[in-house]
């Protein structure tokens, strides 16, 4: 039997939104609880339906803007991948075109339609098999056979993880949760986790070596609360479109 041509799928945007959080000094990634079927009461990226006129670009900011109440410019959201497994959800079959947004500051989260909470979810190493996101007691382990996320959203994480992991040392985009300037080691704490280490086990003058292609010096930040010699401040280097 031949296979039947799917004319209309559905098609969902999901964002993978990074931030960074400057009292834990670590990675933050959205999580929103889901309010209906499918997968109900699952934790899930935030995702939205694909409107008639309106392009996967314009969906993904729109997204933005209507589950956390900000507005981001085009260039802190890039397209990450397209997911077509037929069974990533259960009934109609729906195709996810995904992306990921990086957010400078942590917005006070209200869940907005479709969702009952959102939360920030501490982005870690958690061994050498993979990582976790964390929110109190509630863990999330991924890189696993198994997830207790809704939908493929674990896939959709590994494959995030991977392409910033395999970006950091030419095409850091991960680094704008910092905002437009970060010192050296608000660089590291943002790589520590994908290297599976941590920020202190990161030399930093050799990390300034192999990276000053892409870190430019713009001056020191202004810290009253530390002694000592301030730390230099540091800004992206101009960064190839990594679509």
């Amino acid at each position: 039997m031949a296979d039947e041509f799917l004319a209309h799928p559905l098609i969902t945007i999901t964002n993978v939104i990074w931030s960074f959080s400057r009292t834990t000094h670590q990675l933050q990634l959205l999580l929103i609880h889901r309010a209906g079927a499918p997968f109900a009461g699952f934790w899930a990226l935030p995702e939205t339906t694909l409107r008639e006129r309106e392009s996967a670009d314009t969906a993904a900011i729109r997204l933005i803007r209507d589950k956390i109440g900000i507005h981001v410019n085009r260039g802190s959201t890039e397209q990450l991948a397209t997911f077509t497994d037929p069974t990533r959800t259960p009934g109609e079959r729906a195709l996810a075109l995904t992306y990921m947004t990086y957010l400078p500051t942590m917005p006070k989260l209200q869940p907005g339609y479709g969702a009952t909470d959102a939360r920030w979810f501490a982005f870690s190493a958690a061994d050498e098999a993979g990582y976790q996101l964390q929110n109190g007691r509630t863990i999330f382990p991924l890189g696993t056979s198994t997830s207790e996320l809704a939908f493929d959203h674990a896939r959709i994480l590994t494959v995030a993880i991977r392409r910033i992991r395999n970006r950091l040392d030419y095409q850091p985009t991960i680094l704008q949760v910092l905002g437009t300037t970060f010192t050296l080691k608000e660089a590291r704490e943002v790589y520590a986790p994908f290297l599976m280490t941590t920020a202190n086990a990161i030399d930093n003058s050799n990390f300034k070596k192999t990276h000053q292609q892409l870190f430019i010096e713009v001056g020191t930040a202004h810290d009253r609360t530390r002694s000592g010699r301030p730390p230099k401040l540091f800004k992206l280097a101009e960064l190839k479109n990594p679509m």
